[in-house]
């Protein structure tokens, strides 16, 4: 039997016992943890694909320890300029052991908790907020009529009409500033 999970936003094809590298993830080594993102499982001739995911499979893991993977060198020139950048990475992994790979029946897992501020609830009332939209829409409505209506005239146009109502210093506007100007 394998599957095809999704853990920290990678997919990996797993087995029971497989050893797996994968993206540092938040557990204490020597914890129990569980995915739910399970793509696909296959279990000889039968395979079951999820839309995205498949409801109530489950893969069970045991995280061994926490690694840094192997340096890679980014090294980045630009030939006769006399530009060199010389740059290495080390990719902080975890190493975790499948244990268990349940097509149905499992209970959803904790969310993993992610290190976000968290944003305050800005509550409104509700009958405030419909009376005053449809106000806004009506006063807005001819505003943006009226904003089409002088973009489609020309430069020439625009000035003369900014010159009727007496807006100086217009010889130098261009034609955006010229609408702000009349709106």
């Amino acid at each position: 039997m394998y599957a095809i999970v999704e853990i920290a936003g990678q997919q990996f094809k797993v087995v029971k016992d497989q050893k797996v590298f994968v993206h540092r993830l938040q557990t204490e080594e020597g914890k129990q943890v569980a995915f739910d993102n399970v793509l696909l499982i296959g279990d000889g001739d039968k395979v079951t694909v999820g839309a995205p995911a498949i409801d109530g499979a489950q893969v069970g893991a045991k995280v061994l320890k926490h690694l840094k993977g192997d340096k890679v060198i980014v090294f980045k020139k630009k030939r006769r300029k006399g530009y060199r950048k010389k740059n290495g990475h080390r990719q902080s992994l975890t190493e975790i052991i499948i244990e268990s790979i349940a097509a149905s029946g499992a209970k959803k897992a904790a969310p993993v908790k992610a290190e976000k501020k968290a944003e305050p609830k800005v509550e409104v009332a509700a009958p405030k907020a419909k009376k005053a939209a449809p106000a806004k829409a009506e006063v807005t409505a001819p505003k943006a009529k009226a904003t089409q209506d002088l973009s489609s005239l020309t430069v020439a146009e625009l000035r003369e009409m900014a010159k009727a109502k007496g807006i100086e210093g217009i010889s130098s506007l261009k034609k955006a500033e010229l609408i702000a100007a009349l709106s």
